[in-house]
């Protein structure tokens, strides 16, 4: 017997009310979008290195943003529109059941996955499109910066309590 698995599928979406919307919506971008590339090149300019468009856990259909493995950091950076901001929000007039029951499937799968991070031991990060991306990348610089694995030798020098001594490069006087 097979666990059931909670569905956020919506039913099917309805036929756009004009070619504008339709091709309005054929724009829209799942990736690379302005405000994760503004993001991702203030990590990048920070020395912060990551993945992009990937799935944090092996198996989960979700993806995020931008990840951090090794510090297990998973950002997602979220539209207004598709993610329900609160200071920003809006609902079509046109088809207005299947926006609702469409964007409220939305929030409850961003809460589920939030939750599953959580679990396996990763840090969600949720950056609304709308926020100073430099800001944001400071947060996620400094998140990132505190999880990282200590680097390997690092608890010998920290047993010690000095840091091991480096050859000089310099010539001695004669």
């Amino acid at each position: 017997m097979s666990e059931s698995k909670p569905t956020d599928r919506v039913r099917a979406r309805p036929v756009p009310t004009s070619d504008a919307i339709r091709e309005r919506f054929e724009r829209q971008r799942r990736r690379d979008t302005r405000p994760e590339l503004a993001l991702r090149r203030d990590l990048h300019r920070r020395g912060i290195r990551y993945r992009v468009d990937r799935s944090p856990l092996p198996g989960m259909r979700s993806r995020a943003d931008v990840v951090f493995g090794p510090s297990k950091v998973a950002v997602f950076v979220d539209g207004c529109f598709w993610h329900s901001c609160p200071a920003h929000a809006t609902v079509p007039k046109n088809n207005r059941d299947w926006w609702v029951e469409k964007l409220t499937a939305n929030v409850a799968r961003d809460r589920r996955v939030d939750g599953l991070l959580a679990e396996a031991g990763w840090l969600v990060i949720r950056v609304w499109e709308h926020e100073d991306m430099s800001e944001a990348a400071s947060g996620v610089e400094a998140v990132v910066r505190s999880r990282r694995p200590p680097a390997p030798g690092a608890s010998r020098r920290a047993q010690s309590g000095t840091e091991e001594e480096r050859p000089s490069t310099e010539s001695p006087a004669t």
